[in-house]
């Protein structure tokens, strides 16, 4: 049966893509929750102008992430920290402590689990973190970390 999705489904396809499935999955699954329509004349039409919207909505958030991820690497972030006299910080900074301080001196927020540290830091200096903004976008935060 072909179906006209009007979200998207994981492994099958986006908003607006006409795909063909099996018959009890597009009634007993997709129609009935709201993720597809059956394709019809009038329906192709609909499908189309679904596909132009979640295309449109893609683009903006890349232009978005992609702006985010320029302003992330064009300031460096601070974070204080306590630390001895070699160096080694008292705790550690974790992702938590640079999305708070992306926020406070970007003033963009930024989801800590998006932000890629192998390790928490435990010393002071500077240190370059990978960003996760968009699946297509990530950009690397210099974060220096001075004692307090």
């Amino acid at each position: 049966m072909k179906v006209i999705l009007q979200k998207e489904v994981e492994k099958l396809g986006a908003p607006g893509d006409i795909v063909e499935v099996k018959d009890g999955y597009a009634r007993n699954f997709l129609i009935p929750r709201g993720m597809a329509s059956q394709a019809t004349k009038g329906a192709l039409q609909h499908a189309e102008r679904l596909r132009t919207q979640h295309e449109g909505r893609e683009a903006k958030a890349l232009d978005e992430a992609t702006a985010l991820a320029q302003r992330l690497e064009k300031t460096p972030v601070q974070v204080q920290a306590q630390a001895g006299e070699d160096g080694k910080l008292f705790g550690s900074v974790t992702a938590q402590h640079i999305a708070e301080a992306v926020q406070r001196s970007i003033g963009e927020e930024v989801d800590r689990h998006e932000i890629r540290l192998e390790e928490p830091i435990r010393s002071t200096g500077t240190h370059e973190v990978r960003i996760h903004v968009h699946p297509e976008v990530n950009a690397t935060l210099t974060v220096q970390v001075v004692p307090q």
